[in-house]
């Protein structure tokens, strides 16, 4: 009971390292750089994952517990290439063709046996990635037509549904791609995969998403955060995989770069837009296109976002800035709200 419950215990810790920000955490830049490793293994993602562990047990949670790297991939060329160098250094020339052909043997042999799960590895990374462009990029174009005020209104409203379609399936493969399934379909397992997930952003934009893709006000203030999202997604892979191509360098650095550098900005618009359409719903709740369910999940939404890690520290600040400008003019002008605003804080922070 006590090791399973210290399994368990690990694999949170684990995927929370896992969906931890690392890209907005300025701490990770300083690390990474301090590393030296040679530029063919930079690359490799499951080493970059184990230095992100790293950095994760370092900085914010001491109790994970970081497995030693594996270097069979890597150290198995070395032993293969020291006969061939002691067998040339010792040996004729008549007798460095066996040994010449024995080692092409074995790389063949070994690229039959370790080569090709690697390839396919990439090749299924890489068709995950293209996939995720895909979908955002597509999202990116069917917001920009929903926002623009010359399109028809029944084609926009289309396009409206359209883009959160789009992001609540990018969310949720991303789930899928990150945390898998539940480990077996009992209660106690689906309850620690939910857990691991509920706090992630893909979970709360995929939430976010189904609350307005069903929902009959189209309100293109909510299309905010989902053109951040997308327009992050898109330079991030356009960075990765084009930053060579003639193209690229022409029209879309300048833009890719400018997102990269700008994260922050986007993501503090973003809890600017999702906080202002939580107003926006209760003022619509006295219109008769009022939908009162639909209020209170996603008053429950911003709830996590305040707290979920990834997006706590966006939305605490926009709340304590939207405090300090509103709390004088209540005590001066609506006492009275003093105890509605307070049980509301109590159900907030419960």
């Amino acid at each position: 009971m006590g090791e399973g419950g210290e399994d368990d215990s690990q694999k949170l810790k684990r995927i929370a390292a896992a969906a931890y920000d690392y890209e907005n955490d300025p701490r990770w830049a300083d690390y990474w750089s301090n590393i030296l490793i040679p530029p063919h293994m930079g690359s490799r993602s499951d080493v970059v994952d184990h230095f992100k562990h790293k950095f994760y047990q370092r900085y914010i949670d001491p109790g994970l517990i970081v497995e030693p790297m594996t270097t069979s991939s890597s150290s198995q060329p070395a032993r293969s290439s020291a006969p061939q160098s002691s067998s040339s250094s010792s040996s004729s020339s008549t007798s460095n063709n066996q040994p010449r052909q024995r080692n092409s043997g074995s790389a063949s042999r070994t690229s039959g046996t370790s080569t090709t799960p690697t390839s396919c590895a990439t090749s299924l990374r890489w068709n995950r990635q293209t996939l995720q462009f895909s979908v955002n990029a597509w999202v990116l174009v069917v917001a920009v037509l929903a926002i623009l005020p010359l399109i028809p209104a029944n084609l926009s409203n289309r396009a409206f549904r359209l883009a959160f379609a789009g992001t609540a399936c990018s969310s949720l493969y991303s789930l899928y791609s990150l945390y898998g399934k539940p480990s077996a379909w009992n209660l106690q397992a689906v309850q620690v995969w939910f857990q691991s997930v509920i706090v992630t952003k893909d979970f709360i934009y995929f939430i976010y998403c189904l609350t307005f893709v069903t929902s009959h006000l189209y309100l293109k203030f909510a299309l905010i955060p989902v053109l951040c999202r997308a327009l992050e997604h898109v330079a991030k892979f356009l960075r990765r995989n084009f930053s060579t191509s003639s193209l690229y360098r022409k029209y879309l650095e300048e833009a890719c770069v400018w997102v990269k550098s700008n994260t922050t900005t986007l993501s503090i618009l973003s809890s600017q837009a999702e906080i202002g359409l939580g107003f926006l719903l209760i003022v619509s709740l006295l219109s008769w296109q009022r939908n009162i369910i639909q209020a209170f999940m996603y008053w429950q939404l911003l709830k996590l976002m305040y707290q979920a890690p990834a997006t706590a520290g966006y939305h605490q600040n926009m709340w304590a800035k939207i405090g300090r400008h509103v709390n004088p003019l209540i005590q001066r002008y609506a006492p009275f709200m003093h105890t509605p605003i307070s049980t509301i804080q109590r159900w907030w922070f419960r």
